[in-house]
């Protein structure tokens, strides 16, 4: 390894997860030709890396803010494309980060034509900030657990529905000063054949509101795919439910019957395989698989959102293959303008996929389905759906922000 040559990660080789870095790379030969390298191993042991081919400026230096990949796994001026881009040597494999205590490492290295390390430095992305609380919750019928940001509060509540357990959307919105609970859809594989309770979602809801940071009048919920129709759900059937995000889900109930105190409330659509379609990286697209949830057959599947008092943030990519999220949040919109409702905002992003996550994170084209146990394409542009992720970060803030208010009369003691 060269003594000589430098690779900064600027402002800190240690930052969040959803923070960019600046990669810089100094005292080279003028114009030398090198190969920056990014590495990083998921919570299953799968290495995924990344490579982009650089030529340094006449001082020496590399800017991968200012300067254009030459060839790679990508080409032009993309600062973080080192991550977007890093890949498995399998095909439909996700990178797995969803423990929130345990920091996305990457390391990245600088190497000459001969393949030689002349420089190397390791990027430590927090999912959670410094002194944010975490504690796991088994209350009543459902397990999750609770991130809490420093300080009394107040904070408004978020509900974070994830379809399978994940802490990393949680852990960094309570790095932004929600108090979040992650709560599963599913604790272990799905059962389509049995029943799903709204009153165990309910009892997340109560419990969240009774946490003592607390300051919000009610709670917010976010949710992606089948997390989005139990959301709607939560919003039409239990009070309280101030704010919703729902991306790139469904307008109705789907898979399992939904119950709630003891009584059937929606029917599930279905998927019909024989529309499934295969492609060569052995991945199927399902979005035409899905029943249609406006066929008269499918109305008692569909969510009553104009029963709901809270705002919407109706979120689709329309190039998510998973679901017809574009064609949802259509019918969703006409259904509450039907009713006379205004509650809610819609924006749809072009080329964007179904996995919007917070952002920085690997890019996944396909994966093994959860629900369904094979493999699909989820769409999207790659460079695309991540610059798509940084904005939509950003705005569900905002949107949490505005429609969780808190006031200081309405924070309760510490217990």
């Amino acid at each position: 390894m060269s003594s000589q040559v430098r690779l900064r990660l600027l402002p800190s080789a240690r930052c969040l997860y959803d923070e960019p870095i600046q990669v810089k790379v100094s005292h080279l030969r003028s114009r030398q030709v090198v190969t920056i390298k990014a590495s990083s191993t998921d919570e299953k042991g799968v290495l995924f890396s990344s490579s982009a081919t650089y030529r340094a400026d006449g001082n020496g230096d590399i800017d991968l803010v200012r300067d254009a990949s030459l060839s790679g796994s990508y080409v032009g001026v993309e600062p973080m494309g080192l991550l977007r881009t890093l890949k498995p040597n399998t095909l439909n494999t996700l990178f797995i980060k969803e423990k929130a205590l345990e920091p996305h490492m990457v390391k990245f290295s600088v190497h000459d034509e001969e393949d030689q390390i002349l420089a190397e430095a390791i990027n430590e992305r927090l999912l959670m900030a410094d002194g944010v609380s975490r504690v796991s919750v088994k209350e009543g019928s459902f397990h999750g657990v609770l991130f809490t940001p420093p300080g009394e509060g107040p904070f408004p509540a978020v509900l974070d529905l994830c379809t399978f357990m994940s802490e990393k959307r949680a852990s960094l919105l309570a790095s932004k000063g929600f108090v979040v609970l992650a709560v599963p859809v599913f604790f272990e594989k799905p059962d389509v054949s049995g029943k799903m309770h709204l009153d165990h979602f309910e009892e997340a809801v109560t419990f969240l509101k009774q946490v003592p940071q607390v300051g919000s009048r009610g709670v917010g919920v976010i949710s992606r795919s089948k997390g989005g129709d139990i959301a709607l759900s939560l919003a039409a059937f239990v009070p309280g439910i101030e704010a919703v995000v729902w991306i790139n889900g469904c307008n109705a109930n789907v898979g399992i019957p939904l119950f709630y105190k003891k009584q059937p409330i929606l029917s599930p659509i279905m998927f019909d395989f024989s529309k499934v379609i295969p492609t060569d990286s052995g991945a199927n697209i399902i979005k035409y698989a899905v029943e249609n949830p406006l066929d008269e057959k499918n109305k008692g599947s569909l969510v009553p959102i104009e029963r709901a008092a809270g705002r919407f943030l109706f979120v689709a990519s329309e190039d998510d293959l998973n679901w017809d999220s574009t064609a949802y949040v259509e019918a969703m919109v006409e259904r509450l303008k039907r009713h006379g409702r205004s509650n809610f905002e819609t924006v749809f992003y072009p080329a964007a996929g179904h996995l919007l996550e917070p952002p920085y994170g690997p890019f996944c084209p396909s994966a093994l389905h959860g629900m369904l146990n094979f493999p699909v394409m989820w769409g999207g542009e790659p460079r695309t759906h991540a610059e798509v992720e940084v904005k939509l970060w950003k705005k569900i803030q905002e949107f949490l922000k505005t429609h969780l208010k808190c006031d200081d009369a309405h924070s309760k003691p510490r217990l």
